[in-house]
C-alpha cells in the first residue's frame, strides 16, 4: 500500500497567501456593503419618521409644533405619542452609541458623528427639556410655528418659519436629518465644518450641526414633502432652509464658490466630495 502523503510547509503557506489574498480583496467590498446596509436602514428610520410627522400635521390642522421661548413644542415632545412604541428609529445606525446614556452628572451628552445625543440628565434640563430624551436626528428648526415673537437665535425672526409641510417647493426644504444636536437654525451666512466631525455649538452658527459625514460623502434627511433622500456634504447650503434663505449663498455654485474654496477651507477635507 502506498503511504498517503501529507501537505509539505511549502504548501501550507501557499495556500494561506492565497486566502489572505482573498481576504484583502474581500474585505474592502465586505466594508461597502455593511455601509450601504447602514444607509437604507438609516433611510428606512427617515421614512418612519416622516409617517409620524405627516400624522401629526395631518392631525393638528396641517401645522408643526408651536415653539416658544419657555421651551414648548419641541418635536421630541410634541410627536411623542407618535413614536414611543417605535424606540430603535431614534438613532442612525452609524450613530446608535447614545453619548450619555447614564446620565452621569458632568459628561457631556452632546452627540457627533459617531454618536447620538442624549440621555438628557436632569442636571441640564433646563428650559423644559424632556429627561432622558436622545436620538441622532435632529429638525430644521425653522420648520415650527412660533409662538408670539418667538426668537430663539437673533436671526431666526418668525417670518422665517415654514409652520406647515403644504408649501411650495417642500421638496427642497429639509425637515428632518442627521444631526449631532436635536434641531438647527441654519443661515445662509454659516460656515462649513473645518474638518470631518469639528462642531461649533453656537446656535448663529448651526450648519455643521447638519453636515455629517455618516453615510461617505452624505447625510440623510427628509423633505417637508415627506421623501427621504441622501444628501451631500456640499448641498447642505443650497437646500432651502426658511423662507428668505439665500440658495446663492457663498457656498453655492450660483454664488460662486470654486471647488479650490471647498479644498481651502478648514484642513481641506471637503474638497474630494461631489460639486453641487
Amino acid at each position: 500500500m502506498r503511504k498517503s502523503r501529507g501537505f509539505t510547509l511549502i504548501e501550507l503557506l501557499v495556500v494561506i497567501a492565497i486566502i489572505a489574498l482573498l481576504m484583502s480583496i474581500l474585505m474592502p467590498a465586505l466594508q461597502r456593503v455593511k455601509k450601504q446596509a447602514r444607509t437604507v436602514m438609516c433611510q428606512a428610520n427617515l421614512k418612519q419618521w416622516a409617517t409620524i410627522f405627516a400624522m401629526y400635521t395631518d392631525e393638528n390642522d396641517g401645522k408643526f409644533p408651536t415653539r416658544s421661548d419657555e421651551g414648548e413644542g419641541r418635536w421630541m415632545d410634541a410627536l411623542q405619542d407618535y413614536y414611543m412604541t417605535t424606540e430603535d428609529i431614534r438613532c442612525c445606525p452609524v450613530a446608535f452609541k447614545i453619548a450619555n446614556p447614564d446620565m452621569i452628572s458632568g459628561i457631556d451628552w452632546w452627540g457627533s458623528k459617531d454618536i447620538a445625543w442624549g440621555k438628557v440628565p436632569p442636571w441640564d434640563a433646563g428650559s423644559l427639556r424632556n429627561i432622558g430624551f436622545y436620538g441622532s436626528y435632529g429638525v430644521n428648526g425653522f420648520i415650527y410655528v412660533p409662538k408670539g415673537d418667538y426668537v430663539y437665535d437673533p436671526a431666526a425672526t418668525p417670518e422665517k418659519f415654514w409652520r406647515t409641510p403644504n408649501v411650495k417647493g417642500g421638496g427642497e426644504i429639509p425637515m428632518l436629518l442627521d444631526c449631532y444636536f436635536w434641531c438647527g437654525w441654519p443661515e445662509a451666512t454659516n460656515t462649513p465644518p473645518i474638518s470631518d466631525g469639528a462642531q461649533i455649538r453656537s446656535d448663529t452658527d448651526a450648519m455643521n450641526r447638519f453636515m455629517l459625514n455618516r453615510h461617505d460623502g452624505y447625510g440623510t434627511g427628509v423633505f417637508m414633502d415627506f421623501h427621504v433622500q441622501k444628501i451631500g456634504l456640499k448641498e447642505y447650503f443650497t437646500l432651502n432652509w426658511h423662507r428668505g434663505f439665500n440658495r446663492a449663498n457663498a457656498w453655492t455654485k450660483a454664488g460662486g464658490v470654486r471647488a479650490e474654496d471647498w479644498s481651502n477651507w478648514g484642513d481641506g477635507w471637503l474638497g474630494k466630495f461631489k460639486e453641487y
